[in-house]
């Protein structure tokens, strides 16, 4: 399956994503947070579908299949089509689209109703499953450019100096982000009331 990126991230916008993934990771592990894997599934295919990761699509489709999810729904989903999902899920599923589409700055009023729609702890899932597709997509993308311009069919959209650079910035920031997310958490520094789960 080809996609196209639409969302390009910098290694600084990476460090930001990884830390957020990493604090939420955290969180949810602290709190023993349980998450139902189809409806995990279908947020990061939503969030997938919005950054255009091609690498993401191709291995979250295949995890979404594995956890028992229709291959239509799967299709539908990295197509942009919420048809198949839940009525319960689409809350979950707009939301991160919303948090993908803002580039990981959604407003705080789609958070809100997300806490209100589920509660906190399956909010705290809905969180989890957008931020860590978030990080996924933010180091998938530069890898899938490169690979796909070794494959022939470069993405016109890209430069091999931005895949090269992007990827081997991102490997020197993110162990420094990781740590910075699980500092910040086990600290317990608030997250920001727009996120604070």
């Amino acid at each position: 399956m080809q996609m196209v990126a639409r969302h390009r991230y910098s290694v600084r916008d990476t460090y930001r994503i990884t830390a957020q993934a990493a604090r939420t990771v955290v969180r949810a592990l602290r709190g023993q947070v349980q998450c139902d894997q189809q409806f995990a599934e279908r947020i990061r295919l939503a969030v997938t579908q919005v950054n255009g990761c091609e690498l993401c699509a191709y291995g979250h489709a295949k995890f979404a299949l594995e956890a028992g999810m229709d291959s239509s729904e799967v299709r539908d989903l990295l197509g942009g089509i919420t048809r198949g999902v839940p009525d319960d899920q689409l809350p979950a599923i707009a939301f991160g689209q919303h948090y993908a589409d803002t580039r990981g700055h959604p407003h705080a009023g789609a958070w809100q109703r997300i806490v209100e729609q589920y509660g906190a702890e399956q909010a705290l899932c809905v969180l989890l499953a957008t931020r860590t597709m978030m990080w996924g997509n933010a180091m998938g993308i530069p890898l899938s450019a490169l690979r796909a311009r070794v494959q022939g069919r470069p993405d016109p959209n890209s430069s091999l100096s931005w895949e090269i650079s992007t990827t081997l910035g991102q490997l020197l920031v993110v162990p420094a982000a990781l740590l910075d997310g699980l500092l910040s958490e086990l600290r317990a520094a608030p997250m920001p009331a727009a996120l604070a789960a």
